[in-house]
């Protein structure tokens, strides 16, 4: 018979993964990722988009040319009526007219038309094809205030639910992984330099709710394995938890990955070749919250709980109970504590005029055929007369 496949065991729950067992390994990871994180965020910082600080938007069609010498013209127009302002960001815009979106400092309404008339002017083209706009920063920190205030509302919620649902431990442990998930995306957004946007922010509110999904099924899987787990001698906590991840690991994996090929499609497929710009921001969070959720639920969300429940004083007695129980086992197997040897059926005469152990499959001695032959004579028929 051919042995299955690792989907298949791991679907199961027969892969045999020690992921508890390795958890300073999982730690080490995660607490690589928050130095480097913070690292990242005092040296680097973030790079905050236009809603944020402020300042001047100017959409050019398509045609006039490349997205580059685009934005060198308006970087040299914008330097004419303010020599302090500069070009911040640009982005392709698809769909039925293609443009350029071109960001730069903040300019007043007639420096913005100065600069319109001017790029007109150098394109040959309508000055009605080139639009303007200012965005004042208030908009963005409106919507970063009320986005950190929903996220304590949802904290305080899930941590309520937790509580309730299964216990507080559960609780820690699920928000460290939500922690963990925060960071990773903002680190990623640091270390490369992508623009925060109200957009990133929204993203941000989304990943929680994904990845809390995962770790409560995880935890629900859990509680189920290590329900009287006191009551047995035979499994550690950490074991029965370590169970219960191998067997929703196939699961999480199968989330995650349906979970990443729509994101990865908006943000790949839309934002990418399509041009939809206005995607990007959103997209670009999701993936990258998503990918960091999966990884938390496995390898942190467990271990972390694991750790905690350790702490626990009836918890860690029956661990020692259940070691202690092992080492002694241990030490008479290793002590050649000799076994009894398996009766064998069917009886055997040896060289020594014994018997020897009956062999599998044999009748008990001492049993004799029913209306069979009895010590090597004929049968007897009942009521036959007897022979003189």
């Amino acid at each position: 018979m051919s042995k299955s496949g690792l989907a298949t065991r791991l679907y199961r729950g027969e892969a045999g993964l020690n992921i508890i067992g390795k958890r300073k390994v999982w730690f080490g990871v995660v607490g690589a990722v928050f130095v480097l994180a913070l690292i990242s965020f005092f040296t680097l910082g973030f790079k905050s988009g236009i809603e944020f600080t402020g300042g001047t938007e100017f959409t050019v069609p398509a045609k006039v040319g490349t997205i580059e010498s685009v934005q060198t013209a308006v970087g040299e127009q914008i330097v004419k009526v303010d020599p302090e302002a500069k070009v911040a960001t640009s982005q392709h815009l698809g769909g039925g007219t293609p443009s350029y979106k071109i960001r730069t400092s903040a300019l007043s309404n007639e420096q913005a038309n100065e600069v319109r008339t001017a790029l007109a002017q150098q394109y040959n083209v309508g000055v009605d094809e080139i639009s303007s706009s200012v965005v004042s920063g208030a908009w963005g920190k409106q919507v970063t205030e009320k986005a950190l205030f929903s996220l304590a509302i949802f904290l305080a919620l899930v941590t309520i639910f937790l509580i309730i649902r299964f216990e507080w431990r559960m609780a820690v442990a699920a928000l460290a992984s939500l922690a963990f998930d925060l960071v990773a995306a903002a680190a990623v957004y640091s270390l490369v330099g992508f623009e925060v946007t109200p957009s990133t922010v929204i993203g941000f509110l989304t990943i929680l709710g994904f990845a809390l999904y995962d770790v409560v099924v995880v935890f629900d899987k859990v509680q189920e394995n290590t329900r009287s787990i006191t009551g047995s001698s035979t499994q550690t906590y950490a074991e029965a938890a370590n169970l219960a991840v191998n067997q929703t690991l196939m699961r999480s994996i199968n989330t995650g990955l349906v979970a990443l090929l729509p994101v990865g499609g908006l943000l790949f497929i839309g934002a990418g070749l399509l041009g939809a710009g206005t995607l990007k921001d959103l997209g670009l969070v999701l993936f990258i919250g998503m990918g960091t959720a999966v990884y938390s639920s496995i390898f942190f969300a467990t271990p972390v709980l694991v750790t905690l429940k350790e702490f626990e004083p009836k918890i860690a007695t029956h661990t020692q109970r259940v070691l202690a129980r092992r080492a002694s086992g241990a030490s008479k197997a290793a002590a050649g504590t000799p076994a009894q040897a398996a009766p064998e059926p069917e009886l055997a005469t040896t060289g020594g005029g014994g018997t020897a152990a009956p062999r599998p499959g044999a009748r008990p001695a001492g049993r004799k055929p029913a209306g069979g032959k009895s010590g090597g004579g004929k049968a007897v028929r009942p009521g036959a007369p007897k022979r003189r």
